[in-house]
């Protein structure tokens, strides 16, 4: 074994003795249709700690010869597949980890690597003449020639180029370097399967010319390999029953990514991180600032402001994902910006209807953080504030405060065409109340036995009240309340003890002015 070329199954080892080990494999069976096909060329992109390093050692002590694998397999889902034998440990490995190569070694990384890789080939294979060999490319094609053997090349973060900023000459090298790889039709039948993660899919302009043989599997087309981005539903319920932790509000915390129709995908790192820690909060966002987060959300292009009060409020928006270079530096549109904060886990994307959105609480928070303090996006700043005050005001049981805010900010986020519609109205409220998700668990239309609850607000911080909200049109907010008492909408909260507000909202469309009647009681 050497420390490129058939690395064997350490790392698989070591995550195998890991308390939580989620079993990822089949996503095996699905590759191996694609050995030595047309298809073999394959680039995932995924956000940071969504398993991309995972998957690469668990297909490296798959594949790769000089070490049997067979006991860590053995009762994995993928030892029951048709297709297990017939590569288990039987293929050559090359194995690349791009982003340690380049924060190791810089402006010299191709160098040093290249050397490297050469020198785990003399040992590997020390019977065929790599004399004339100036890559690992050509002694590739050597092993190939002489002996038929073929490989499997994984390259995990090839796109921290891209990513990073590099002079134009290593930039250059490195497509140089990509090309001799997957471009030469020489050395194609070498290749057996080639794999390629990266936060980003790959780049549209110059990298495209050397990587567009590859298929790419990416937030915003996963197709098949959907379920092996993050944590299942399934998955993740599982988790929550073994360490007696809420699955409802672990959905509310980390759910809201949907791959091609595989709903509820879950972030990994902070399922984990929430069970480890039998609570729940924000881990992901804590593996990155969120200043990377507000570079972009501050960028002052067209409707995009609207767009993040919008999505901030729970709401989702149209985008176009196509027109994304993928590039850290052609943003021309708030297309662009949204699509790339798709890529990196800060938006999730609704394929069927082209849409983004704010997937959960977790991400919704950073946003929030994001926007908090800057002058430039006043509006939000200004969402922000009113939307604590109007959560206070509701608290503390301010009718004559809450009813001043609603009206404001019925006018403010509503078109004057649209003011008296009432899914305008129930819109404008959810969107008013948005600063609750920071606390609440928010029900929007929650059914009931007796009919729907237009928002139920469950806390999951203490010492505050959970709140049933009834919305009226022209009529009273007395009335509003007489209707939650009637029919029984605080059924819906029988797991919850503890303080509970009846909020009564009424509006007047001749007006344009709101009221406001607060009850407590008490479940216990």
């Amino acid at each position: 074994m050497g420390i490129y070329l058939n690395p064997g199954n350490v790392l698989l080892k070591q995550a195998r003795k890991s308390e939580i080990f989620i079993d990822k494999s089949m996503m095996i069976a699905e590759l191996n249709q694609l050995v030595d096909s047309e298809n073999k060329y394959v680039c995932i992109s995924r956000p940071r700690r969504f398993g991309k390093s995972m998957a690469g050692n668990m297909l490296a002590a798959y594949y790769s010869k000089g070490c049997d694998s067979r006991e860590l397999f053995k009762d994995l889902k993928i030892a029951q597949d048709k297709s297990y034998e017939e590569y288990l440990n039987k293929l050559n490995v090359i194995k690349i980890d791009m982003n340690a190569e380049f924060m190791s070694n810089h402006d010299e990384f191709l160098q040093v690597m290249q050397k490297r890789i050469m020198k785990d080939f003399a040992k590997v294979f020390p019977d065929v003449d790599f004399s004339d060999c100036r890559s690992f490319a050509d002694c590739m094609l050597e092993v190939y020639a002489e002996k038929e053997e073929t490989f499997v090349v994984i390259i995990d973060e090839y796109d921290v180029l891209v990513r990073e900023k590099v002079p134009a000459a290593l930039f250059n090298d490195y497509l140089w370097f990509l090309n001799a790889l997957f471009k030469n039709s020489t050395l194609s039948p070498a290749i057996s399967l080639a794999y390629l993660t990266g936060i980003l899919p790959i780049v549209r302009d110059k990298i495209q010319s050397k990587l567009n043989l590859f298929d790419e599997y990416s937030m915003t087309d996963a197709s098949q390999l959907a379920e092996f981005v993050g944590f299942t539903a399934a998955e993740t319920q599982g988790l929550c029953e073994q360490y007696g932790m809420d699955y409802e509000e672990c959905r509310r915390w980390y759910d809201g990514y949907d791959l091609n129709g595989v709903h509820e995908i879950f972030s990994p790192k902070s399922v984990v991180s929430a069970m480890m820690k039998r609570s729940f909060g924000s881990y992901w966002t804590q593996t990155g600032s969120y200043e990377a987060l507000k570079l972009y959300i501050l960028m002052d292009f067209g409707g995009m402001k609207d767009d993040v009060i919008k999505m901030m409020g729970g709401g989702k928006v149209d985008v176009n994902v196509y027109k994304y270079l993928n590039t850290m530096t052609d943003f021309h549109s708030k297309d662009d910006v949204f699509t790339y904060l798709i890529h990196l886990g800060y938006l999730a994307y609704d394929r069927e209807n082209r849409q983004c959105y704010i997937p959960n609480s977790e991400i919704r928070e950073q946003w929030v953080f994001s926007v908090e303090y800057e002058q430039d996006y006043a509006p939000i700043i200004k969402l922000v504030n009113d939307s604590k005050q109007l959560l206070e005001a509701t608290i503390n049981k301010d009718e004559e405060a809450v009813a001043a805010a609603l009206t404001e900010a019925h006018i403010r986020t509503t078109n004057p065409l649209t003011y008296n519609n009432e899914a305008s109205f129930q819109s404008a409220i959810g969107l008013a109340y948005f600063y609750a998700n920071l606390k609440y668990t928010v029900i929007k239309e929650l059914p009931t036995g007796k009919g729907y609850a237009d928002l139920a607000l469950v806390p999951y911080v203490p010492n505050i009240p959970a709140m049933i909200i009834e919305l009226k049109n022209k009529k009273s907010a007395e009335s509003a309340i007489k209707q939650i008492k009637e029919k029984k909408y605080d059924d819906l909260l029988e797991h919850y003890r503890g303080d509970l507000l009846f909020v009564g909202i009424n509006y007047d469309p001749d007006t344009k002015e709101h009221q406001c009647k607060i009850e407590e009681c008490v479940i216990e």
